[in-house]
């Protein structure tokens, strides 16, 4: 995996074997942000990364800017992979270990931009939950955007939330906008 682009464009960051991810393919991540970028102002952004993993998506808005962006993993080793990885960069990253669902029912953090990349192989109904809890809680500033990262085989267009979504191969971005 590599940073797209900012400041640590080109930094390889390996992820462990032993990790359960499966990190945003460069080819996606670089169609994402391509469309973020004409949206959205990443120095002023506060951003969530959910099922963070080896933390692709969190360097990817640092690099381009972001000054507060916090990474959600259940998994040890991920997290320690993130400080770790946060460390070497030198850059400030909030790593939280927790279960996603158990944080968005907890959590006092509001952003603009929230990303969820649950495994692909998670119940639809678990997706419907994480919207569920992000419109619930209020947990985006006004005009906030929540984007959940998911296989083509699985079709989100049926949450009332859902405004768009884009294809990169295997990997599909679903967008929803949730009116505060």
């Amino acid at each position: 995996m590599r940073i797209v682009s900012g400041r640590l464009k080109g930094r390889r960051i390996i992820a462990p074997k032993k990790l359960p991810v499966r990190p945003t393919t460069d080819m996606a991540k670089e169609g994402l942000f391509n469309i973020l970028n004409n949206r959205l102002h990443f120095k002023d952004l506060e951003v969530i990364d959910l099922f963070a993993g080896i933390g692709s998506i969190s360097f990817e808005f640092i690099s381009r800017g972001t000054e507060r962006v916090t990474a959600v993993d259940a998994n040890f080793d991920c997290i320690k992979f993130l400080t770790k990885t946060s460390e070497e960069l030198d850059i400030d990253l909030n790593i939280i270990k927790s279960d996603v669902i158990d944080f968005l029912g907890k959590t006092h953090l509001k952003a603009d931009l929230i990303f969820a990349d649950p495994p692909y192989d998670l119940p639809v109904e678990d997706f419907q939950k994480i919207e569920n809890l992000v419109r619930e809680r209020a947990l985006l500033n006004e005009d906030g955007i929540l984007i959940i990262e998911h296989s083509k085989h699985t079709s989100l267009e049926h949450i009332d939330t859902y405004t768009e979504q884009r294809r990169y191969g295997n990997s599909v971005f679903s967008f929803f906008q949730i009116k505060s």
